[in-house]
């Protein structure tokens, strides 16, 4: 069945974007418990397989059910555009006893005959403790499968926000939804997302929504937060194709004799948007020596640059996507 968001006025001036590595932290050990749904990921499924193995997910994987409700305080929505996992985490570990244990009665609900188990009355029973060891697994997942990569996954998912918002500027709310997934549609003042199993509408009541772009979502839209949390919609980030692509044999011989080898592969690595730091990882280069090739592809008129929180993202003007991607 379709969920329903309703919004108004007032939710219209509040929508934003934002990123969580929380939130990706969570959706990486979902990928873990399915991994066949997630093609794109399978470098590095590979690549974490021998440190995954030493974490035990069981109490997470067990709250992550199929078409039902997950705890919504395991990844509540980040109440600011750039936040760090410490925050995140912070605040989950801040969650009232009451909060926790109400949206575990919901999750376990989904279950067949969870709330009667011995594991659902023990979660029950102590809300608080099960708060502390959800959240001390959630860290130790994070530190393992997540923190590594995250400056990689950070600037995919700065790069999006910025695109995405640079085409709400042109082309307004209601055609962006189709454009963040075919997932969403928007009709008479409501959001709605086919193909998501929710429970029922909910209306934002001015709110505001906040659209949290995802590198593991892929190919869901995820919603369905239920009060007090904020209402928000995560859906797939653009680009995760290319996201665990190493380097190597994209940049035309032509190009590289114009402008020499190293400048070539920087200007032909920004099919999206990034940063120093994320193309320094991709290219397996010095951050300074990126920064200088990137200054002088930009006074050349090859780039253009434009901030977003605390970095500097660069991508090609029409002349250097017509060197770089030569017909």
């Amino acid at each position: 069945m379709p969920f329903h968001l309703h919004l108004d006025e007032n939710d219209l001036l509040r929508c934003r974007f934002a990123l969580s590595p929380l939130w990706e932290t969570q959706a990486a050990v979902r990928t873990l418990l399915r991994p066949q749904r997630h093609g794109y990921h399978r470098p590095w499924l590979r690549r974490i397989e021998a440190a995954a193995s030493g974490l035990d997910l069981r109490p997470l994987w067990s709250l992550m059910t199929d078409g039902g409700h997950n705890p919504d305080f395991l990844c509540p929505p980040p109440p600011r555009p750039n936040v760090t996992f410490a925050d995140e985490i912070e605040a989950v570990r801040a969650t009232a006893p009451e909060l926790v244990a109400e949206d575990l009665a919901l999750t376990l609900a989904d279950q067949p005959g969870a709330l009667d188990s011995a594991a659902g009355r023990a979660l029950l029973a102590d809300p608080a403790r099960a708060l502390r060891e959800l959240a001390d697994l959630l860290e130790e997942a994070w530190r393992t499968l997540v923190e590594p990569d995250w400056s990689r996954l950070r600037a995919l998912l700065e790069a999006d926000i910025a695109y995405h918002s640079r085409r709400l500027a042109e082309v307004g709310f209601a055609r962006l939804l189709g454009e963040l997934s075919p997932q969403l549609t928007w009709t008479d003042s409501t959001l709605t997302l086919v193909g998501m199993r929710g429970r029922h509408s909910r209306v934002l009541g001015g709110q505001g929504l906040v659209l949290i772009p995802s590198v593991f979502a892929w190919p869901d839209v995820v919603s369905g937060y239920e009060p007090p949390w904020p209402p928000a919609v995560i859906y797939p980030a653009r680009g995760i194709g290319s996201l665990w692509t190493e380097p190597g044999g994209t940049t035309p011989d032509a190009l590289a004799r114009l402008l020499g080898r190293t400048r070539a592969d920087v200007l032909c690595a920004l099919d999206e948007p990034a940063g120093t730091s994320a193309l320094a990882h991709r290219l397996r280069l010095a951050p300074s020596s990126v920064s200088e090739h990137l200054s002088v592809l930009r006074a050349a008129g090859l780039l253009t640059s434009r901030r977003y929180g605390h970095q500097v993202l660069y991508e090609r003007t029409p002349l250097g996507i017509a060197l770089a991607v030569p017909e």
